[in-house]
């Protein structure tokens, strides 16, 4: 069979609230999440022989961990035989522990191919739960679709209306990250128990454009400020984006580092991507679309 190619685009939490923490120690979230424009390729080949290759510019900072691709493989081989595995190339573009769900994005990349390549075998797996079992946010980066994820990501709602496309630009300051990045901002945050008898919040719905963006300054990302105890740069990023005329709103997606600006149109992302590369060389910086 001829080899398989898989977009695997970067996820973007455009709010993030955590509504407390569970009894098996999972933290209960709501987030409208969102995907862009931007992400890593992963072409499959079935059939030959298991290998994960990778490439791109941030190859390099993967550091051969492929944690993620490797358990899809390991999962369906325990529980799917009858799916053709293969040799894995993955071009990884978007920055590593970036808060943008590379790794979960990969992953799903992968399960998608593998689907495709095996259609009648696939028939017979569930793949939601292969999904989750790899990793709490590779159910929402399967779908790769603008959604409200509840729970501890694994609960999804098409949006009422959907989401109208927004223009944006992603920046990241590729400083150093601690391994533990995201235990480090959850233990910072210290959420306490979810409140008993508490339900998930209803998907929200926006009449508009101005609704949409009320919303998510209003609602924000309870991360941003315990992110920004672990890496201090996340609040040169924030206030650099909340400088640049145009910038409508700008926040941070998930753990972090990246942040987001919420611009007008892709000419006024491109000309802030331009601003910000002008004045920081060393940060990674793309305009893309969200939805």
């Amino acid at each position: 069979m001829s080899s398989i190619r898989e977009f695997a685009p970067a996820k973007v939490n455009l709010t993030l609230r955590v509504e407390g923490r569970q009894a098996d120690g999972y933290h209960r979230l709501a987030s409208l999440t969102t995907f862009a424009s931007i992400g890593d390729t992963l072409t499959f080949e079935p059939g030959l022989p298991r290998e994960i290759v990778v490439s791109g510019p941030f190859a390099s900072a993967l550091s051969a961990n492929t944690t993620t691709l490797d358990a899809v493989f390991d999962l369906l081989a325990a529980h799917a035989p009858g799916v053709a595995l293969g040799r894995v190339h993955l071009e990884k573009t978007l920055p590593v522990a970036a808060g943008l769900g590379g790794g979960s994005a990969d992953a799903a990349a992968l399960i998608r191919a593998i689907r495709r390549a095996s259609p009648e075998a696939a028939a017979a797996v569930y793949w939601p739960a292969i999904a989750a079992r790899v990793g709490a946010d590779v159910p929402v980066c399967l779908g790769s679709r603008p959604v409200w994820m509840t729970g501890v990501g694994h609960d999804l709602a098409d949006l009422p209306g959907g989401l109208a496309p927004l223009s944006a630009v992603l920046v990241n300051p590729l400083a150093p990250v601690p391994g533990d990045k995201t235990a480090r901002v959850f233990r910072a945050l210290g959420a306490g128990p979810v409140p008993p008898g508490s339900l998930p919040q209803a998907a929200p719905a926006f009449a508009d454009r101005a609704a949409l963006l009320d919303f998510m300054r209003a609602t924000g990302n309870d991360l941003e400020a315990p992110a920004a105890g672990v890496v201090p740069e996340i609040r040169q990023v924030l206030s650099a984006l909340t400088d640049q005329a145009g910038v409508r709103y700008a926040a941070l997606s998930g753990a972090g580092p990246t942040c987001f600006g919420i611009v007008g149109d892709a000419a006024e992302a491109h000309r802030v991507r331009q601003s910000l590369a002008a004045a920081h060389p060393d940060w990674w910086i793309a305009a893309v679309t969200f939805g």
